[in-house]
């Protein structure tokens, strides 16, 4: 089965009161995702948009308050106890792992480290199995699946 044929709307997303989500099968996502990661300028094209919504001065930096905020636009954090303590504590340790020259942001650099490895672990944790997953209208997952799609 192709991907095209694997692709399975709950409802037209026009027509849906749920337009942000949609659910999809996806018979290898690992497959998917790591396609998408190496076809250089289709990834770094998702990669500068999401960059663009967390760097919201346009300064070419994210600062940790910035990507605390936005980080829900990658993936969506699901702790045991939710508390913004918690959270906060989730995005500063992801956030100090991939600031590698340690200024307190982000760089276009650090950044597409981040959305990779974000990815690449998405897409272990998934497996080669097909999946049916719930995506967000512009989620790096439905990026991956409609890079997969026109390919």
């Amino acid at each position: 089965m192709g991907m095209k044929d694997a692709i399975c709307h709950i409802e037209n997303e026009e027509q849906s009161i749920f337009k942000a989500q949609s659910a999809i099968i996806i018979p290898q996502i690992y497959n998917t995702v790591i396609r998408f990661i190496e076809a250089k300028e289709a990834f770094k094209s998702c990669v500068q948009k999401y960059f663009k919504l967390f760097d919201s001065d346009g300064g070419g930096a994210i600062c940790r308050e910035n990507f605390r905020a936005g980080l829900g636009w990658l993936f969506t954090v699901e702790l045991s106890s939710p508390t913004k303590e918690g959270v906060d504590e989730f995005c500063g340790v992801i956030f100090d792992k991939f600031d590698e020259d340690r200024n307190g942001k982000l760089d276009l650099n650090e950044f597409t480290s981040l959305v990779e490895e974000i990815m690449r672990a998405m897409a272990r944790g998934m497996g080669s199995l097909p999946v049916i997953v719930a995506v967000d209208q512009d989620s790096l997952l439905r990026m991956a699946v409609r890079h997969e799609i026109v390919s």
